[in-house]
């Protein structure tokens, strides 16, 4: 079985965002505010002495929005593979399968917890098993199920390297924080489009698999 090269998913992932590179540190600036702001409402809600239903409503609220904003940059990262010189930023709300990503997310938490409960290693096969899910469920609007399944099926025989993809992304992340954060709005939308490359190789390679007979 041919190999995924981790560094050419990497250098994907960098060629793409210098090509539009204000536009998506924009993004991902944005992103940090917005994230900050759902941040402070949530713990000035746990803070003070409010109605449980008003908190209740905070974190909903707070999912919700953590959910669309989750969702755009899925779709940042999809739309921006395919051609990075015709994305808008009104367009990276379209699809927008709510319900059906917050499903997938749940489901795939829900594994992962468990498989962490019951050895660690269980929960880290889970999580690279399930770790295109959610991209399936924009990309091709499937839901939830058929997105964890298809997730599985592109993702076998490629696990091993796709651990190594997250290790190696990981790392990247945690240079970018250590340079005062700031280069997170680096790291971050590079390992974005380094990841939607991993998925768009896989997709394509599994799509080439011929099923033999039986």
């Amino acid at each position: 079985m041919q190999q995924l090269s981790i560094k050419e998913c990497v250098r994907f992932g960098w060629k793409t965002f210098k090509k539009r590179l204000w536009f998506f540190v924009g993004v991902y600036a944005a992103y940090f505010s917005i994230i900050g702001i759902i941040s402070l409402a949530t713990d000035g809600a746990e803070s003070r002495e409010v109605p449980a239903a008003l908190n209740i409503a905070v974190i909903l609220a707070s999912i919700a929005i953590g959910t669309i904003i989750e969702i755009a940059l899925v779709n940042l990262a999809l739309k921006a593979h395919e051609n990075v010189g015709s994305i808008k930023l009104s367009g990276l709300f379209s699809p927008m399968p709510f319900w059906y990503y917050l499903a997938a997310k749940i489901l795939i938490g829900i594994a992962v917890l468990f498989g962490l409960i019951l050895l660690v290693v269980p929960g880290i096969i889970l999580t690279l098993m399930f770790a295109f899910a959610p991209y399936i469920v924009v990309d091709r609007a499937l839901g939830p199920i058929g997105a964890l399944k298809e997730s599985i099926r592109i993702t076998k025989g490629y696990r091993w390297t796709l651990l190594g993809v997250v290790v190696v992304l990981g790392l990247l992340n945690v240079a970018g924080a250590l340079a005062l954060f700031v280069g997170l709005l680096v790291t971050l939308p590079v390992s974005a489009l380094a990841f939607v490359h991993v998925y768009r190789t896989l997709e394509h390679r599994a799509s080439e698999v011929v099923p033999t007979s039986t």
